[in-house]
């Protein structure tokens, strides 16, 4: 954000008391999210990264979250998994009603119905020691599990060890696909099928048409980008049926 906006004769400043900036970006958008209401009486031109329930007025740009998840079920899906689980964010996310993860969790119900997989989701503090006890608890619930979608980066190195310790190989057994950056799916001890996450892209998309706005060019929109799914070394077809 900070470089796109310098392009454009802009600063970026982060506030954390009574600033009062030119424009305004808020990130980390839940779907009722409490800060709207105030922001449409402002005339501050402003812009979200994040989608809340409720656009109108609003200029929001996101990655496209429900197609996102959908498109992990049909990775798998597609290779045979016929059980999968989400490990997902913290449970904290959830009762905030995050945009993100529930869009995310929202599309990979609707497309695990039409392919007729079964999902279960499962959010995770993050951690080994977390994580060891949300797998055990997914395995005991659903043993059939060979498919994950993981949106936690915290979780995805314990994933990975503890499937190992267990003598789960990964694609083997079981197969993962992660919902991260590109960096940390390249450089995962397994490297990692998976949607990137373009922060860079949004936070452009943002000050872009903020700086249209300010320029008195722009007007009230929403953007979502379309996930783009890399196969790595973390997803192979379904191991047949003992």
């Amino acid at each position: 954000m900070a470089t796109t906006a310098r392009l454009h004769g802009y600063d970026v400043l982060l506030l954390t008391g009574e600033e009062g900036p030119d424009a305004m970006i808020l990130m980390d958008v839940e779907l009722q999210d409490e800060r709207l209401p105030l922001l449409r009486e402002t005339d501050q031109p402003s812009a979200l990264i994040g989608l809340p329930a409720d656009t109108a007025g609003l200029t929001c740009v996101d990655l496209d979250w429900s197609a996102t998840g959908a498109l992990c079920v049909e990775q798998l899906a597609g290779l045979g998994h016929r059980d999968i689980t989400v490990i997902g964010e913290a449970p904290a996310v959830y009762e905030r009603h995050t945009g993100f993860a529930e869009r995310t969790l929202d599309g990979v119900r609707s497309r695990a119905r039409e392919t007729g997989v079964r999902v279960l989701h499962r959010p995770c503090e993050g951690g080994y020691d977390a994580m060891a006890l949300t797998l055990a608890r997914i395995f005991d619930e659903r043993p059939a599990t060979t498919g994950f979608v993981v949106q936690n980066e915290s979780a995805v190195e314990p994933l990975l060890a503890l499937l190992r310790q267990q003598g789960r190989a990964v694609p083997e057994d079981v197969s993962v696909v992660a919902i991260c950056p590109d960096q940390v799916a390249a450089q995962a001890s397994v490297r990692l099928t998976s949607v990137a996450i373009p922060a860079q892209e949004m936070g452009r998309y943002a000050v872009e048409h903020l700086v249209a706005k300010l320029d008195g060019r722009g007007g009230d929109e929403v953007v979502l980008l379309a996930p783009e799914l890399t196969v790595r070394a973390s997803s192979g077809p379904a191991p047949a049926a003992s």
